[in-house]
């Protein structure tokens, strides 16, 4: 009578590391994507008012002289109008990170050329500025 005998159950821990080193290596993907683009170094304007912003699809750098820049690449007025008008400007939301020392006026004609474009959201990044 030894098919009536109860079986003890045994935990299998091969299948379980295969599971745990899938979800690590998922985890560690999404995380990557989640890091944002890389961006000039800058010297940002401080804000006492400064609030975080939701993550914006999209980051134009602009540099102290006045050159816009997106994930590496600088752009002039009208090839910037042009990449933007090819990424869904209804629904694209940008974050404009200016240098301290930029063109008020560059940061004008950044913005207007977003506009121009169809880009609605639109953000100004700045650092938070301690209380004096």
């Amino acid at each position: 009578m030894q098919y009536l005998e109860a079986k003890k159950a045994r935990i299998e821990i091969i299948p379980m590391i295969d599971i745990m080193l899938f979800l690590l290596v998922f985890f560690i993907m999404v995380t990557i994507h989640m890091i944002p683009d890389k961006g000039m170094p800058a010297q940002m304007p401080g804000s006492s008012t400064a609030q975080e912003l939701p993550k914006p699809k999209l980051v134009i750098n602009l540099s102290a002289q006045g050159e816009a820049e997106i994930e590496g690449k600088t752009y002039g007025r009208s090839a910037l109008e042009e990449y933007l008008r090819q990424h869904d400007p209804e629904h694209l939301q940008i974050t404009i990170a200016a240098d301290k020392h930029a063109d008020v006026q560059a940061l004008v004609h950044v913005m207007d050329t977003c506009r121009k474009a169809g880009v609605t959201a639109i953000g100004l990044a700045s650092r938070p500025e301690e209380a004096r």
